[in-house]
């Protein structure tokens, strides 16, 4: 990403999702390189992921389970808080983009859930919070088993009023006309 294989000014616009600078990095060198492949008055597009609910009714163990068990904490540790994916718009406005902004989309599941549904959340359940972490208490570990596992009897997907929701964010910025903007590099 930081020395793509095209000419300037190639694109009218790129986007990405769930994948630059997620869920953290600096985003200036990347942004820098997109800016260039990007003709003047193009959209740089990113999205990905932002939050979710998917344990209705269990808010605080859902937050620590997020808190100890996630998987996106390898990435997180010892980054800077500034370097987080939803600043991206400080990235944006850094490196000279123009009308940046930003629009966060909700989407949800409720039963009945399709079969697709069903392997796509109890996916998502184990990309999410697949490994205890010592940091889990051995409740929540215990609580995570019951509700988040196909074979257990309280699954909470088999909820007759199950509901869940997840955001995704997107950031987006026009870059600035060329002709009259110093060199990035």
């Amino acid at each position: 990403m930081r020395r793509l294989p095209f000419a300037e000014d190639t694109f009218d616009w790129v986007w990405s999702a769930d994948c630059i600078g997620y869920p953290v990095g600096e985003l200036s060198p990347i942004l820098e390189e997109l800016m260039r492949v990007v003709k003047s008055g193009g959209s740089i597009i990113i999205l990905a992921w932002s939050s979710q609910q998917l344990l209705p009714g269990y808010p605080l163990l859902e937050a620590r389970l997020n808190a100890t068990c996630s998987s996106y904490i390898p990435f997180l540790k010892g980054q800077s808080p500034k370097s987080h994916f939803l600043r991206a718009l400080h990235w944006y406005r850094k490196v000279g983009m123009e009308e940046v902004n930003a629009r966060t989309f909700v989407g949800n599941v409720q039963a009945p859930l399709g079969m697709g549904e069903r392997a796509a959340l109890t996916s998502l359940f184990e990309m999410l919070w697949s490994e205890p972490a010592s940091e889990a208490s051995s409740e929540d570990w215990s609580e995570y088993l019951r509700l988040c596992k196909p074979e257990s009897a309280d699954f909470i997907l088999d909820e007759p009023g199950y509901y869940a929701f997840f955001t995704y964010t997107m950031f987006r910025g026009k870059v600035p006309n060329k002709q009259s903007q110093p060199t990035l590099r």
